[in-house]
C-alpha cells in the first residue's frame, strides 16, 4: 500500500525537493481532504506548498560551528535539545510525506495509520543512518503520530487527568492548571503555523472555523472538554488556545465530599433538593466548578424523565438514557444562520421536556428559562456567573432588562421568586480550592425585595502551615419552605438529618 520510499522517483515527482527549488514545479496530486489535513497538521508547507524548509534542516547549508555559540545555561541547553529534536522530527516527517501514499493513508483508521507510520519511520531512520537510542526513536514516533492523529504537543497534557486547564499563549508558552495552581510547562509548538493548524483541526471537527475572517471560536473536544480559540490578528503573539478539560471519570457528589468541596450533610441536602424536583440555579465565578457541580446534581434525575439541555458548547455529560442535547450555532461568514441560546430554550419548550437544563444563562434566554420553570418544568437547572446568591438574582434582572423586556422591576422579581427555589453558590478560594459556599433558598417577596434564606454556609476559620484555607460547612438550622415538597417525595427525614434538626 505504501510502496513509495524516500528518494525514489515516485517520491520526487510527488513532493518538492528539500531545497524547495526545481526546474519545473511538480504537479500537485489530488488528495482527499482527510489526507491533506493529515499532511498539513505537522508541516504546513511540506505537501505541495513549494515553501523551502528552514535552514536548520537543509543539508546544503553549513551549520553554525560550536565556537560561535555562547556557553549555554540550563534553560538554553534544554531549548537546544528541543530544537534538535524538532529538526530531526521535521526531517523524518518530510521523508515520511515523500514515502507514503497520502490518498491511501486517508482511508485507514487511526490504529492502522499509527502502525504504518511506525514501520516507515523505522525504515527512514535506518536509511538515513541516524544515531538514535530506542527511547529517542520511540519519542519521535509518538510525537509524529500525535501530530498526524491528535493535537500534537498537547497530547501528553490531555492524557493527564490531574490537569484542569490548558492555556496556550502562542507557540512558545503553554501553561496548565493543576490543583488550582497555574504552572508553565516545558512543552512548546514548533511554530505558530503548527499551533494554528491544531486549532483549525479542533474547531473543524465540530463544524466551525477559525481564521483571520473569523478569529474567535468556541468548540469542544471529543471527550466534551471546552475549547476557546482566538487567532491573529486579534491575538498578537500567535493563536491563543484555552482548553477546559473534563475528568475522564465523571465526578459525583460523593467525590466532591472527598475533595472537601462540601460536607457529607451538605451533600445529603443537595441530594434531597435534586430528588424533590426543585428548580436550581448554580452560581459562581470563572473556574469555580459550576459545570462540574451541575453535572453532579443531574445524577438525581430519574431515568424515565425526558431532559433537554441547551448549551453554547456542549459539555454537560448526563448519564440518563433519555437526554436531548442542543447546541447553539454562530453565524456564517455572511452573518446569517445564527441559532442563539434563546432560540434553543424557546424551541425546547415544544419538545415535551420534563426538565430543562441551560449550561450557562448569560442573556435574554434568562426570561424564557424563568417562564419554563414557572410552567410545570420542575427540576430545571442552569448556571450563572455571580459571586454570591444575591448578586445572582441581580444579574438575572439585568439580563432580562438587556434582552429588551420592558417589565417593572417588581414583576421581574416576582418571576424570579416564583421560578427558582434554590441557589447553590460555588467559589474558587484564594488558595485554589473550590468550595460550595452557600446553599440558599429563595423564600419569596417582601415588598419589592426578594428574600433569601441560607440553609448551608461555608465559614473560613483560618489557614494551615501550607497556606491552605481551613473552614467548615455549617447548617444554619433554619427550616426551609420546601419542607412540604420534601414530605411529598418522602424525604422529610433526610432533610431533617441534613439540616441537623
Amino acid at each position: 500500500m505504501f510502496g513509495k520510499r524516500a528518494g525514489g522517483p515516485e517520491a520526487k515527482s510527488k513532493a518538492p525537493t528539500q531545497g524547495g527549488a526545481a526546474d519545473a514545479p511538480a504537479e500537485k496530486p489530488e488528495l482527499p481532504e482527510e489526507a491533506l489535513t493529515i499532511a498539513q497538521a505537522v508541516t504546513p508547507g511540506a505537501v505541495g506548498s513549494g515553501q523551502p524548509l528552514p535552514p536548520s534542516v537543509r543539508p546544503d547549508l553549513p551549520s553554525q560551528s560550536p565556537q560561535e555559540k555562547p556557553t549555554p545555561g540550563h534553560s538554553e541547553l534544554f531549548r537546544d535539545e528541543q530544537d534538535r529534536h524538532n529538526e530531526t522530527k521535521q526531517t523524518i516527517f518530510t521523508s515520511l510525506v515523500e514515502a507514503v501514499d497520502l490518498t491511501e493513508l486517508g482511508k485507514l483508521d487511526a490504529a492502522q495509520v499509527r502502525e504504518e507510520i511506525t514501520d516507515i519511520i523505522g525504515e527512514i531512520i535506518a536509511l538515513k543512518a541516524m544515531v538514535l537510542s530506542s527511547a529517542e526513536q520511540q519519542e519521535l514516533i509518538t510525537d509524529i503520530c500525535n501530530d498526524v492523529l491528535g493535537l500534537g504537543p498537547l497530547e501528553p497534557l490531555l492524557e493527564r487527568d490531574d490537569i484542569d486547564d490548558i492555556m496556550v499563549n502562542g507557540a512558545e508558552k503553554i501553561y496548565i492548571e493543576v490543583n488550582g495552581q497555574i504552572e508553565l510547562t516545558n512543552i512548546r509548538f514548533r511554530d505558530n503555523a503548527q499551533l494554528m493548524n491544531i486549532c483549525q483541526r479542533i474547531v473543524s471537527a465540530v463544524g466551525r472555523r477559525v481564521d483571520e475572517a473569523s478569529p474567535i471560536c468556541d468548540a469542544r473536544l471529543m471527550d466534551g472538554s471546552r475549547v476557546n480559540v482566538i487567532a491573529p490578528p486579534l491575538s498578537i503573539d500567535g493563536a491563543s488556545l484555552t482548553i477546559r478539560k473534563f475528568k475522564k471519570d465523571k465526578l459525583r457528589l460523593q467525590d466532591l465530599v472527598e475533595f472537601g468541596s462540601i460536607s457529607p450533610m451538605g451533600a445529603k441536602l443537595l441530594n434531597v433538593i435534586g430528588a424533590c424536583r426543585l428548580n436550581i440555579l448554580v452560581a459562581g465565578g470563572t473556574g469555580s466548578g459550576k459545570t462540574t457541580l451541575l453535572n453532579a446534581l443531574t445524577a438525581f434525575i430519574e431515568e424515565g424523565e425526558r431532559t433537554v439541555t441547551c448549551e453554547d458548547t456542549a459539555e454537560l455529560q448526563l448519564q440518563q438514557p433519555h437526554v436531548v442535547r442542543l447546541e447553539t450555532r454562530p453565524p456564517n461568514l455572511e452573518g446569517a444562520g445564527e441559532i442563539t441560546m434563546r432560540d434553543l430554550v424557546k424551541n425546547c419548550l415544544r419538545m415535551r421536556p420534563e426538565r430543562i437544563i441551560v449550561g450557562e444563562v448569560r442573556g435574554a434566554e434568562a426570561f424564557d428559562l424563568l417562564q419554563a420553570m414557572n410552567t410545570g418544568h420542575d427540576g430545571s437547572m442552569g448556571t450563572i456567573h455571580a459571586n454570591n446568591p444575591r448578586e445572582a438574582i441581580s444579574r438575572l434582572e439585568n439580563m432580562i432588562a438587556m434582552g429588551g423586556f420592558n417589565f417593572p422591576a417588581k414583576v421581574v422579581r416576582e418571576q424570579i421568586a416564583g421560578a427558582i427555589n434554590v441557589i447553590v453558590q460555588a467559589a474558587r478560594l484564594r488558595d485554589g480550592s473550590r468550595k460550595i459556599t452557600h446553599i440558599t433558598e429563595i423564600q419569596g417577596m417582601e415588598g419589592d425585595v426578594i428574600t433569601l434564606q441560607d440553609l448551608y454556609v461555608y465559614e473560613i476559620q483560618g489557614e494551615d502551615d501550607n497556606g491552605k484555607l481551613v473552614g467548615e460547612h455549617k447548617p444554619t438550622g433554619l427550616r426551609p419552605l420546601f419542607f412540604d415538597q420534601a414530605k411529598y417525595f418522602g424525604r422529610e427525614q433526610d432533610l431533617f438529618e441534613a439540616l441537623g434538626m
